[in-house]
């Protein structure tokens, strides 16, 4: 394989947004407006294996310092389970610094924006259902809540899908759009049906600088500015919400240590808000120790952290697989982007939807973390609250 890195400019006249570049049947990983979008298919490839087969491409960089050839993917929530990567034929990138480029790999003739693919108004007909009964889901808070009161976890995460039907094919480029518009600063991607909006940064590494931002605890926004600040304010006080988190943070900073020579974490979260909820964050950075990790051994590492599966890490997913009531799949996993030097970004995969493959249909998971003081009923509309991020986005009756 070869691969040509060329400026934007030399292939597409005018601005070029990414989500028209991906429409619905490309590749997406971008937030804040940085990140890739690609076309086409040049390989598909075990995670694993990521890093060194995109190093092995020959790379003719003609702007300099670009990522070249890079792959993308979902990491399933089963810790170590297998995952394909997918190369994309041409990617379109766009740096924190303003730079953009294209890379394409064995001169692909794919193209880079069709002006004609619009997106267009729909009257679909919606239903949305519960795959796994309420009851179930209540049962399951209870029993995790039971097993931390009882000492045998600290923290668990609990879950619940639901089902999205549509009469007509639901279109992913639209809801890209949609997504951009409402969650602009979160992780947004679509990568063969999987499509959402993730506000929390599982890890990344740029020539050794090592980052994530875990988040946990949670509680809703109003759209009312000085409500939302109480609420963001009880947030940061409540107990049950600071031990969720301590347990999220923590786990990153063991896990991530072992590989620096040295990080930094934040002494305090903070609140993040996005448009449905807001989180408890905290910030951590160090850099890597050389020889350097490559992002996917970090994200093996980290994944799933406390803050989707619980901690203990084994005992608590135990529970989850035995309590649910259904197989979580690439929910509470990651999705990201990797380089050949190792370099990548990758977030938890939350606020999501997979989409089945005639696009009629979505399934959506939400949940969250569970201790001691933890009230079902509360837990529930914790995750009706949620849900909404993908649901304005999906729904347009």
């Amino acid at each position: 394989m070869r691969a040509v890195t060329r400026p934007l400019h030399e292939l597409a006249d005018g601005f070029v947004d990414l989500n028209d570049v991906a429409r619905g049947d490309g590749y997406l990983f971008v937030r804040d407006g940085v990140g890739f979008a690609g076309r086409g298919v040049a390989a598909r490839i075990p995670v694993d294996d990521a890093v060194e087969f995109l190093a092995a491409i020959e790379h003719d960089d003609r702007v300099g310092a670009t990522n070249g050839p890079i792959a993308l993917g979902a990491l399933p929530f089963r810790p170590g389970a297998a995952a394909d990567l997918v190369v994309p034929a041409v990617v379109v990138a766009k740096s924190a610094d303003g730079r953009e480029w294209v890379t394409t790999i064995d001169e692909s003739d794919e193209p880079l924006v069709d002006r004609d693919a619009e997106p267009s108004p729909t009257g679909a007909s919606w239903t949305i259902a519960p795959e796994v009964a309420v009851d179930t889901y209540l049962d399951a808070v209870a029993a995790a809540r039971d097993a931390v009161r009882a000492g045998t976890l600290h923290k668990a995460v609990i879950a619940r899908p639901i089902r999205v039907s549509s009469d007509a094919p639901i279109d992913v480029h639209a809801v890209l759009r949609r997504l951009k518009s409402t969650f602009g600063s979160s992780h947004r991607f679509s990568i063969d049906g999987f499509i959402g909006a993730s506000p929390e940064l599982l890890v990344a590494v740029e020539d050794g600088v090592v980052s994530s931002f875990p988040l946990a605890g949670t509680t809703r926004t109003t759209g009312d500015d000085e409500l939302d600040a109480k609420l963001a304010a009880e947030l940061h006080a409540s107990p049950k919400n600071r031990i969720e988190h301590a347990a999220a943070i923590e786990m990153v900073r063991d896990t991530l240590l072992p590989y620096c020579s040295y990080l930094d974490w934040a002494p305090e979260p903070e609140i993040v808000k996005v448009a449905n909820v807001q989180h408890l964050g905290s910030r951590a950075e160090g850099m890597l120790s050389r020889p350097h990790a490559t992002v996917v051994e970090l994200v093996r590492a980290l994944q799933p952290t406390p803050a989707v599966g619980g901690h203990p890490r084994d005992a608590a997913i135990e529970l989850i697989e035995r309590v649910e009531g259904f197989e979580r799949g690439v929910y509470g996993g990651a999705v990201g982007w990797c380089d050949g030097a190792g370099n990548g970004r990758w977030a938890v995969s939350l606020r999501c939807a997979e989409l089945d493959d005639d696009r009629r249909s979505a399934r959506l998971v939400a949940g969250g973390g569970i201790v001691a003081d933890s009230d079902p009923r509360s837990e529930l509309a914790e995750t009706q609250a949620k849900f909404q991020a993908m649901l304005s986005a999906l729904i347009r009756p």
